[in-house]
């Protein structure tokens, strides 16, 4: 069957075609990406204002729309964490089901890292052993540990690179106490949670998903997306830390020529160095492997899961 998936984040909305049955890898057969960049068009009341909603509603149809095109038998919509903290959530919710049909699922942050989790699982295999994920969104962190398919802790924290650099680092290159004041509030945010993933151990082998880790492995010298998705892309330590003081003093201009970054994440690559670095750090990870496979794929696996194989 061919199924969509719509991931409405807080960067982009995201649809995902992909011909798919129980027990085959699902293919990719259309892509369509549209800026969103919720982060930046929220109220001081941490509303979504109708600028924002009405943008949100034009890009859902136009994804809607698209999806019936390429002959999608289902789609599967889904919003993260700048629909799921918005203050007038349930009113912009009601506005795209009645304005477009589409009713948008809010995944909470635990399901958001256990979907996650599942695709890097699924895409490393077994032979992995004990899996450490890290992934940094727009709007939040999610860090997900486990052997099974299931993690055994998982957790969502409110440190997304759009939110963060919207609410922390307004300079142009950013003034140098807001880089520090934002990484004291990134590792004590993280601090909080590494007792509760220590007890199980340390991981066999530790992943990252999602954009900024691909964009930051790419600059510290791993393939570009040009050579596929089977080659092997790694990020050390060793190299965030090289980078985050020269990603400090650049502007967003100057991010956006460095290789594999993209001109909408260009003004949020520092923040989301900021928190990898944090995370890589208080976890004790010197090297992480980028997953290709992230949520989207782990909404398309669970569903792939319920239906029937006869």
């Amino acid at each position: 069957m061919r199924l969509g998936v719509l991931d409405v984040g807080s960067n982009t909305v995201h649809l995902l075609v992909v011909d798919a049955h129980p027990g085959a890898r699902p293919l990719p057969a259309h892509s369509h990406k549209a800026e969103l960049r919720l982060a930046e068009l929220l109220e001081a009341d941490g509303s979504i204002g109708d600028r924002g909603i009405e943008r949100l509603v034009t890009i859902t149809h136009d994804a809607v729309r698209t999806a019936e095109d390429k002959g999608c038998e289902e789609v599967l919509p889904f919003a993260t964490s700048a629909i799921r903290d918005a203050a007038n959530a349930d009113a912009v919710l009601k506005r795209v089901r009645h304005e477009t049909g589409v009713d948008l699922q809010v995944l909470s942050g635990a399901e958001e890292a256990r979907l996650t989790f599942l695709a890097a699982r699924r895409w490393f295999g077994w032979s992995s052993g004990k899996l450490l994920l890290l992934d940094i969104g727009g709007g939040s962190l999610e860090i997900a540990y486990g052997i099974d398919e299931e993690p055994d802790a998982a957790v969502s924290l409110p440190l997304g690179a759009g939110r963060l650099t919207a609410g922390w680092l307004p300079g142009d290159p950013p003034d140098p106490a807001d880089v520090r004041a934002l990484r004291r509030h990134v590792r004590a945010e993280i601090a909080r949670t590494v007792g509760e993933f220590a007890r199980f151990g340390r991981p066999d082998h530790v992943v990252a998903t999602s954009k900024t880790f691909k964009q930051l492995a790419r600059i510290a010298g791993a393939p570009g997306s040009g050579e596929g998705p089977y080659v092997q892309r790694e990020l050390s330590r060793t190299s965030l830390e090289e980078w985050v003081p020269k990603l400090s003093l650049m502007t967003t201009g100057q991010r956006r020529a460095l290789p594999g970054v993209s001109e909408g994440r260009a003004p949020q690559l520092l923040a989301g160095a900021l928190v990898a670095e944090g995370a890589m750090d208080l976890f004790g990870v010197e090297e992480l492997e980028i997953c290709p496979w992230a949520l989207r794929e782990g909404v398309i696996l669970r569903r792939l899961d319920h239906l029937p194989t006869g």
